[in-house]
């Protein structure tokens, strides 16, 4: 199946956003893709959680989760919402980061609240609270589907190789991990986590990105790395966007993971020990 990477730079405008992605969505489908992905947040970026209050919706009525909707049900593809900041059900004031997969007829087939949050810092000048803003999921999410069985994940999920172990023990064959990555991280770790998460669980790693610079507010800038990737259940990076917006297109095969899983089948050898003394 052909697949396309969507690497975008979103802004705090989120219809400016929606045009962006959906101009990039038709040019996928142009081009022949069958499934799409598109990045973590690919709504709104914005510098404060006053200004996501007045522009983020819950999920019923968010205009960007219709579109999206839309398109994969007139084109007849799949799309990945690699992520929506919506409003929270449960908690006044905060949002969740939120995953959509939509499959042919414009139904939602799964959604994932993003479960890490990303609580860093970087160095003195470069911290990142997300839970200030957003409320942590707490379920793991794999998607039974015809174009294989999806483990969803998001951006700092990335870092806990526990999560993706438990997706590809219950069958997930692709793993997702829409992402937002900041430039000095995503510089220093960003292929290699995303290579061994493949490895590791012998399923192909899909990771549509944010990059560049997405607002300076205050003296203070948001850039992020982009690179999408994806890499095959053999760790193999098969597409590389680089750091410009745009679209990146690759081919992937089912058979390929039952091909590594057989070559090491690590995913059935896992011992039970007793911790450290």
């Amino acid at each position: 199946m052909k697949a396309a990477l969507v690497q975008m730079t979103t802004t705090e405008d989120p219809k400016d956003n929606l045009s962006v992605c959906k101009a990039y969505v038709l040019e996928a489908v142009e081009n022949g893709a069958k499934f799409i992905l598109t990045p973590e947040v690919s709504n709104c970026i914005a510098a404060s959680k006053t200004a996501l209050s007045s522009l983020l919706h819950y999920e019923q009525d968010d205009p960007f989760l219709s579109e999206m909707q839309n398109l994969a049900a007139t084109h007849e593809v799949w799309i990945l919402i690699g992520s929506l900041g919506v409003k929270s059900e449960t908690t006044e004031g905060k949002f969740a980061n939120r995953s959509f997969l939509i499959d042919t007829s414009g139904s939602i087939v799964a959604t994932y609240d993003k479960i890490h949050m990303f609580d860093v810092d970087i160095s003195e000048t470069e911290y990142y609270r997300e839970s200030a803003t957003y409320q942590s999921g707490n379920r793991a999410v794999l998607a039974k589907t015809a174009i294989g069985n999806i483990g969803m994940t998001i951006c700092y999920d990335l870092r806990f190789p526990h999560l993706y172990r438990a997706l590809s023990q219950a069958g997930a064959d692709i793993l997702t991990v829409p992402a937002a990555f900041a430039q000095t991280t995503g510089q220093a770790h960003w292929h290699a986590l995303l290579r061994a998460r493949a490895i590791e669980n012998g399923a192909y790693v899909i990771a549509p990105a944010q990059t560049g610079l997405h607002y300076t507010k205050n003296g203070k800038e948001r850039r992020t790395y982009g690179h999408s990737l994806a890499v095959s259940p053999w760790g193999e990076v098969l597409v590389d966007a680089g750091e410009e917006s745009g679209l990146t297109y690759f081919d992937f095969d089912l058979a390929e993971v039952s091909k590594a899983r057989s070559r090491v089948a690590s995913l059935s050898q896992s011992s039970v020990f007793e911790g450290p003394q």
